[in-house]
């Protein structure tokens, strides 16, 4: 089994990159565990979406 890693600044970003890693390379995935982050820096608000593709 092997792990790969994502995080990106917006949803979409994560869709895309997951979907390219799943469409572009013949895995057996296992599960997707998704994460959401959110922290206050100042005035601003920052989130970071993050996954993690568990796959053979």
């Amino acid at each position: 089994m092997k792990v790969k890693l994502f995080d990106c600044e917006h949803e979409k970003d994560l869709e895309e990159c997951i979907n390219g890693f799943i469409c572009n390379n013949d895995y057996d995935i296992i599960d997707i565990k998704y994460c959401v982050s959110a922290a206050i820096f100042g005035e601003d608000q920052i989130y970071c979406y993050s996954a993690m593709v568990l796959y053979r």
